[in-house]
């Protein structure tokens, strides 16, 4: 059944097309304004007013007299000009409660037009190992592929890692230098490499910044990279075979990485894996006019009338001959839309990329690639350090996120030690319990901001167990928890909610908005509408757990009832961790 808000607004759009004004005037929406006696507001009597060239409070009052018998409501005043103060019946909240309590979605509809949708991570590239900068896209895309499922949509999720292009062939020539005698160097032979990479990650992390800063200040070794790198994209055998050696390498170590993290995709594809469509991509292009020569390149011209700023033509290849960034990515396209068919693809990629998308996006349009809107940017702010820059080492170095992982996991172990919790726990059950804290802290502090923000990396704050943080969520689960497992002992189970207090109300209409906070977060591609929403549950369960004995109840119904809704908050409040990439331990 629909929320209690959607509810209302059914009953109230009714009231409004029976003065024949538009249904949608009676969209309800939570109240701040005294949100303790009436808990919605309409504000529909204003705009029909305008339509209908009367009085707004003349409006309103037709509205209410329309609604006066309705069992959905106990009461509505009109307010001010001529807002609509609501207050549903004890009935129709007790009636909500029970509906939540038996849904195993608890209260989130799912979607009526599911869309086959692709989620595009933005990946990290090869030979080089994961640092902060990759930690919103990591956890951002992940939280975004969690809800869209959720919701009912068919999710497809690809790293689409960084493996083609100029660092491979700084790869290629870099370890030539240092291993000069390795088969793949000879190009005679053309078949029968080693199937042991004959470079570990570490040697990938060291090779391409040695060989990058050669090129920086030496023209000639930059030519000898670009050589490689045309070799390779040409199909040399050597070359290709430790193309794979790198790939293999790189995705092992980011697996341990993601994996850390908890977070996993449906593809490992990367920008090699499409080459072999780009020249009948570009040949294509060229043939429908797409495409159209410029000083010996070959671009695409994506500026429209109207744009606010200048917008570049894509190039799709350079004057030499060689493929970009952009060639790939519409490459990209092409294969996802023949093997996947996405209605939508989503690009976790941060802000600093926006005019490449907008120029890659309008070029994929305008060759007919994929549908306008079809292609969204999902972008995203930076995180910082104290010092309001990106964050950094203490010696100003990149910080790695395997070591963020760790700093985290080790500081919720101390916080965990301090506060007196898992204190009776076996080692190896504190070890998972400070692990399940310490991502809970940097994933909830990443995903509680809207993703276009910028914030600051504060490990202290986020690691504390009060306030808006992932510990303190993670707090109000376990000791959920604990109480159904004390009425389990005691033989107190949960049964049919009736709803009095005040808190008890207020935490059944703070379920009660789960399914608006899903859909918020789905449509704005924003997971903070979650967090938001399971930070409010938690406090409403607090505030109902402080003035409601639930255990210690005068009868037995009242037990029942309340463990009821104890139950049905730990199902919503464990399900919108989920949604965040986050899992609740037992017991603390």
């Amino acid at each position: 059944m629909p929320s209690i808000a959607d509810q209302l607004g059914a009953v109230l759009g009714d009231a409004f097309a029976s003065l024949e004004l538009p249904r949608e005037l009676g969209r309800v929406s939570p109240s701040k304004q005294n949100p303790e006696v009436f808990p919605y507001q309409c504000n529909g009597a204003m705009p029909a007013a305008k339509q209908a060239k009367k009085n707004p409070r003349e409006i309103a009052k037709a509205v209410v007299d329309a609604v006066a018998d309705n069992p959905l409501i106990e009461k509505v005043e009109i307010a001010g000009p001529g807002f609509l103060n609501l207050r549903p019946s004890a009935e129709a909240i007790t009636l909500r409660a029970a509906e939540i309590a038996a849904d195993e979605r608890a209260g989130a509809a799912k979607t009526e037009t599911p869309r086959k949708v692709m989620i595009d991570f933005g990946g990290p590239n090869v030979a080089k190992p994961m640092h902060v900068g990759h930690l919103r896209s990591s956890v951002l895309g992940d939280s975004l592929q969690r809800l869209l499922r959720f919701r009912g949509d068919d999710v497809v999720s690809d790293i689409h890692l960084g493996d083609w292009g100029l660092q491979m062939g700084h790869l290629i020539t870099e370890l030539a230098d240092e291993q000069p005698d390795l088969v793949y160097f000879d190009a005679d032979v053309t078949e029968g490499y080693p199937s042991e990479p004959p470079v570990t990650i570490e040697d990938l992390a060291r090779l391409y910044p040695q060989a990058s800063n050669k090129a920086k200040s030496d023209a000639d070794r930059l030519e000898v990279s670009r050589t490689a790198t045309a070799e390779l994209q040409a199909g040399r055998p050597g070359y290709r075979a430790l193309l794979r050696h790198f790939i293999d390498v790189s995705v092992a170590a980011l697996k341990r990485d993601f994996g850390a993290l908890g977070v996993h995709f449906d593809l490992w594809k990367g920008e090699s894996d499409v080459d072999p469509l780009i020249p009948d991509l570009v040949q294509d292009f060229k043939d429908r006019g797409v495409a159209e020569e410029s000083d010996g390149a070959w671009v695409v011209r994506v500026a429209r009338d109207g744009d606010k700023k200048e917008l570049a033509p894509l190039i799709l290849v350079t004057s030499g001959g060689a493929s970009l960034y952009g060639t790939t990515d519409l490459a990209t396209i092409l294969d996802r839309k023949n093997e996947v068919g996405p209605d939508l693809t989503l690009y976790v990629v941060d802000l600093a990329q926006s005019d490449h998308f907008e120029q890659v996006f309008r070029a994929a349009s305008k060759a007919g690639l994929a549908a306008e809107g079809a292609l969204e940017h999902v972008k995203f702010g930076t995180v910082n350090g104290t010092d309001g820059k990106r964050l950094r080492t203490r010696d100003g170095g990149t910080f790695r996120l395997a070591d963020l992982i760790s700093s985290a996991i080790e500081r919720a172990g101390e916080r965990l030690k301090e506060a007196g919790l898992a204190a009776d726990a076996s080692e190896e059950e504190r070890a998972n319990v400070a692990r399940m804290v310490g991502l809970a802290a940097i994933k909830f502090a990443d995903l509680q901001n809207y993703r276009t923000t910028n914030y600051v990396f504060d490990l202290d704050r986020f690691t504390s167990f009060e306030g808006k943080t992932g510990p303190y969520l993670l707090y109000a689960a376990v000791r959920v928890k604990s109480l159904m497992r004390k009425a389990d002992r005691e033989g107190v189970a949960p049964d049919a909610i009736v709803v009095g207090t005040q808190e008890e109300t207020d935490l059944v209409l703070a379920l009660d908005a789960f399914g608006a906070a899903l859909e918020q977060a789905c449509e704005n591609r924003a997971p903070n509408a979650i967090c938001d929403h399971a930070f409010t549950l938690a406090q409403s369960f607090s505030k109902f757990y402080a003035a409601c004995p639930i255990l210690g109840a005068d009868d037995d119904a009242t037990k029942a009832s309340r463990l009821a809704l104890a139950q049905a908050t730990l199902k919503q409040l464990e399900l919108c961790l989920h949604l965040v990439g986050l899992e609740a331990p037992e017991r603390m």
